[in-house]
């Protein structure tokens, strides 16, 4: 039978998932690291990952993103970042945007922004390790991991590797939460991960002459599917056109961020 990487019930005695941390780098210093995952893609994990590290640094904290989406990096050009990742003696050092969050992307390593990285799983898996082993991190509070969709390569070893605080859920209000939800839950609860909460993205737009909320990806079954899995559902974020020009921008962190935000925000300066 494989290892369902729960060492708690287990009898092996192999140490698990313990003998698969990495450790951090001896010069850098990293509080708290949250997982934003979904079961799926096209969800807007890294506007979450990216509006998360707005408010907290808004907030007086001094936030980090690790972008462990390799083959599909964003997080740079969210940000407005550009230049190349450099080194000190004691490491990589992270880029960092205009309010201060630092950054490490393997589009800040490419010779071109719009280089392809066709890199094999084990590959990729190393690449993630080393995003974290040789970045000296610089007093972070909050480091958000935007991971690539599915329960593949990177969530697992992001899940094995790291010291992993906690995972926020990220979905869309298509029938296909529940699919979208429960795979990543799942995944969580097999490698021992806390699970802070659901944000649902997409969840509607709100009409600019009357204000009424206008479901473009059909009615929400969110909040049913989260109390399934015991999960509160942090917030309900809506399609803001202003707040997707200001990504294209590379402006992020000059946008209004949405109300809705708020607890999500709230839940995560909880685990300090």
């Amino acid at each position: 039978m494989g290892c369902s990487h729960n060492c708690e019930s287990c009898s092996a005695g192999c140490g698990g998932e313990k003998s698969l941390k990495v450790a951090a780098n001896p010069a850098a210093s990293v509080k708290k690291v949250i997982g934003v995952v979904s079961g799926k893609g096209g969800v807007g994990k890294s506007l979450l990952t990216s509006m998360l590290a707005v408010g907290m640094t808004r907030k007086g904290y001094t936030c980090g993103i690790l972008d462990a989406d390799i083959t599909g990096p964003s997080i740079p050009k969210t940000f407005g970042v550009h230049d190349k990742l450099e080194g000190c003696e004691e490491g990589i050092l992270p880029a960092r945007s205009e309010g201060g969050v630092q950054m490490v992307s393997i589009n800040l390593v490419l010779p071109n922004e719009d280089d392809p990285v066709i890199y094999r799983g084990p590959i990729i898996a190393e690449t993630v390790k080393q995003f974290w082993s040789d970045v000296v991190w610089d007093d972070v509070d909050f480091l958000f991991v935007d991971m690539p969709p599915g329960t593949g390569d990177v969530p697992l070893t992001v899940f094995q590797s790291l010291p992993v605080d906690g995972i926020l859920v990220v979905t869309s209000p298509q029938d296909l939460v529940s699919m979208i939800v429960g795979k990543a839950v799942k995944m969580a609860k097999m490698m021992n991960i806390p699970l802070i909460g659901v944000v649902e993205n997409y969840s509607y737009l709100e009409c600019p002459d009357c204000g009424k909320h206008i479901s473009v990806f059909g009615e929400s079954h969110v909040d049913e599917v989260a109390s399934e899995y015991g999960l509160p559902v942090l917030a309900k974020l809506p399609i803001d056109p202003k707040l997707a020009a200001a990504v294209d921008a590379g402006k992020i962190e000059d946008a209004k961020l949405p109300d809705a935000l708020k607890d999500a925000l709230k839940t995560v300066e909880g685990l300090r």
